[in-house]
């Protein structure tokens, strides 16, 4: 397994953010895998989540607060250790302010885990869905650009995400949104063709969904069922199981249109769940299109002694 993660090296060699500090101690770390985790020195403290084939703890290493996500040693075959070595493969080579930081993993099997920084806020599914908040339009725009950027660079470097969902959004102390959860995640082959069905059925694409050829496209449409979530503060079709949902997308289902939304997130959220990938926008027309539309309604406020902008509908 620790060969298998050393070999697994992506695309992005030489294309990272120019960070020489990062880079020093990124070749550093390859050259003595100082990545490789040695779990007598990991403290696990509480389970955060729990998934099918895993538990996430609040851990402390070498001082600082980290997620530690353990694979289930019963759970564990050749499918579930590829994409471990997947997962730790495409970690090792990201570094970014809207990206999760990876900090280790151990790799002797049974005991396969991956440390990444804690990210205090939790998820944004459990902020917006648990803890009930409603978003001011700036605050929404914030979040949504966050997420923008931060797929936008993995879509850069050649990486799908394939389960992009709030749940897979975590804050950190600021309220900073970063992309989490490489598990399903893949380096894009220019020769090669994706047709699993993979991802969570309320937020997946209908190419996805069909088993058809998919590309960076999907998360797109993802994408935009997450910025109706900040919009509305609901679970996308929340009157339907996941798979009902999911025949619905096939059939051209989406979710119903917020009355009370601004008419360009309106406009973006049918542009990015179109049926035909190809005219979807790509994340970094989308987060230009959000900035622009962030100063707007900032003027917008200042303009406004009445506070009308305050809501997230307007």
């Amino acid at each position: 397994m620790e060969e298998a993660v050393s070999r697994s090296k992506g695309s992005l060699s030489g294309s990272l953010s120019s960070h020489s500090a990062i880079d020093d101690a990124s070749a550093t770390q390859e050259k003595s895998r100082d990545w490789e985790i040695d779990r007598r020195l990991l403290k696990i403290g509480e389970k955060i989540a729990s998934g099918s084939c895993g538990d996430l703890y609040h851990g402390i290493y070498l001082g600082q607060d980290v997620a530690v996500k353990f694979l289930r040693s019963e759970h564990l075959n050749d499918a579930m250790e590829d994409e471990f070595t997947q997962e730790v493969a495409i970690l090792r080579e990201v570094q970014h302010k809207n990206v999760v930081r990876f900090i280790g993993a151990c790799t002797r099997s049974p005991h396969l885990c991956i440390v990444t920084e804690y990210m205090p806020g939790g998820s944004l599914y459990d902020y917006l869905h648990k803890n009930h908040n409603v978003l001011m339009l700036t605050q929404l725009l914030k979040f949504a650009i966050d997420v923008c950027k931060g797929m936008d660079y993995l879509h850069q470097n050649h990486i799908i995400h394939r389960d992009l969902k709030t749940a897979n959004l975590l804050m950190d102390m600021d309220n900073v949104i970063k992309v989490a959860d490489f598990g399903v995640a893949r380096f894009l082959n220019e020769g090669g063709v994706m047709t699993a069905e993979t991802g969570t059925y309320r937020w997946m694409a209908p190419e996805v969904i069909n088993h058809q050829p998919y590309d960076q496209k999907a998360d797109i449409f993802s994408f935009a069922i997450v910025l109706w979530e900040l919009v509305t503060a609901k679970v996308p079709y929340d009157t339907m199981t996941p798979l009902q949902a999911a025949l619905g997308v096939r059939e051209g289902l989406r979710p119903a249109l917020p009355e009370n939304a601004h008419p360009k997130l309106v406009d973006l959220m049918q542009r990015c769940w179109v049926a035909t990938p190809d005219k979807r926008p790509s994340f970094s027309e989308i987060t230009a299109q959000l900035e622009t539309l962030f100063e707007e309604v900032k003027v917008g406020r200042r303009g406004d002694s009445s506070g009308n902008n305050k809501s997230r509908g307007r």
